[in-house]
């Protein structure tokens, strides 16, 4: 699948799972190997979870995993 095809089906499923505007859903890292697509997508002031999607060009699959923050640890002084 084309990048900016999976991109914007990532986002399009966001929008619609979450009820969330598009214009807010922004796009972290994404790459592309073969025929596989695989991104990670956050909802703009929102601190709460991340999206991983994963396109099986194989299957013609497209696999959403939701991730939260459980919590944040600063490790102060590193040299």
């Amino acid at each position: 699948m084309d990048g900016q095809k999976f991109l914007n089906l990532c986002i399009e499923k966001i929008s619609k799972h979450m009820g969330v505007a598009k214009e807010n859903i922004l796009v972290v890292w994404s790459c592309k190997v073969l025929q596989n697509n695989k991104a990670l997508l956050g909802i703009s002031g929102s601190n709460y979870a991340y999206y991983e999607f994963t396109y099986n060009g194989d299957k013609k699959e497209l696999y959403m995993d939701v991730y939260s923050k459980d919590h944040n640890v600063a490790f102060k002084n590193i040299e």
